[in-house]
């Protein structure tokens, strides 16, 4: 009964999807494609499995070297995650608000990310490096009498 009565103008309209242009994407738009999203879930895989065996493995196996290395790549990785995932954000958020300021976002998302591979970058080539930091947030400094 209720079908019969139902007009044709009432049925839902599918999603909008995005629009595919034919010029190539800027290379501030670390979220255009499958090929995107795939290594983001791989960065984002290989973050959930590496950085707490990392943390777990005694200091013994992970100084000099092996530390400054895998702190960079963590340093790395970090920027990575974040300068993308905040992209999806802004594409998803900021047309909402205003379709001119998309642009000026990507930017300054960029930005943010240099800085924190800078940032973390430099903790990690420095003498605690990144695992030392993060303990001694938890491991007070000794007492000097």
């Amino acid at each position: 009964m209720l079908r019969i009565a139902q007009s044709t103008t009432t049925r839902s309209v599918p999603f909008a999807r995005r629009q595919l242009s034919s010029k190539a994407p800027s290379p501030l738009e670390a979220d255009y494609g499958p090929l995107a999203t795939h290594v983001y879930h791989k960065v984002t895989f290989f973050q959930a499995f590496a950085v707490p065996l990392y943390f777990m493995v005694p200091d013994r196996w992970t100084d000099g070297t092996m530390n400054k290395a895998f702190g960079l790549l963590l340093a790395g990785m970090i920027s990575f995650h974040s300068w993308m995932g905040i992209s999806y954000v802004c594409t998803d958020y900021v047309p909402k608000i205003s379709k001119s300021l998309l642009g000026p976002s990507r930017i300054l998302n960029a930005g943010l990310g240099a800085v924190t591979l800078l940032g973390l970058s430099r903790i990690a080539l420095s003498d605690p490096g990144i695992k030392g930091t993060i303990k001694g947030l938890w491991n007070p400094p000794p007492k000097k009498e």
